[in-house]
């Protein structure tokens, strides 16, 4: 679990981590380098999940051995599916990392959302979504290892 306060914004206890695998852990289908160690931490402190359409078919691949939860979801219906995810997580204990317009309302039901604007761009309803923005998924991963960047950016 990760506990922290945010001056005149929140106090957070978070224990799932929910990401999108294609835009935000992996481009074009291949994890994003420097990925594999800080889930690798992370997982030890948090809950990881990872929610996806696996557009090109390799998720399972690229995060074997990694302590995590991969599901796989077919079909339409796919922002509201992550949405119901987190929901039953419990949405008031999920970090929630994503690009695609399909993370936006994980993203905003989330008690953190935080939206990655890398290679593959970025949607604009994510990112009006999210509570946080940043360059990178690592930016994102290490946000939650450093605490007092996540109290910096968002306290009133």
């Amino acid at each position: 679990m990760i506990a922290f306060a945010v001056p005149g914004f929140a106090d957070f206890r978070l224990e799932h981590l929910v990401l999108d695998f294609n835009g935000t852990l992996a481009e074009d289908g291949v994890l994003v380098s420097g990925v594999q160690p800080v889930l690798a931490v992370l997982g030890e402190i948090l809950m990881v999940h990872v929610v996806t359409a696996d557009t090109f078919g390799c998720a399972a691949n690229q995060l074997a051995g990694l302590p995590l939860r991969l599901t796989i979801l077919q079909g339409s219906g796919q922002a509201e599916a992550k949405l119901r995810y987190v929901h039953e997580l419990g949405a008031d204990r999920v970090v929630a990392i994503g690009n695609g317009r399909n993370d936006s309302k994980m993203l905003a039901a989330a008690a953190l959302g935080i939206a990655v604007i890398q290679r593959e761009g970025s949607a604009f309803a994510t990112l009006a979504a999210a509570n946080i923005v940043v360059a990178s998924v690592i930016d994102a991963l290490e946000l939650l290892l450093h605490r007092d960047r996540l109290v910096a950016t968002l306290r009133s």
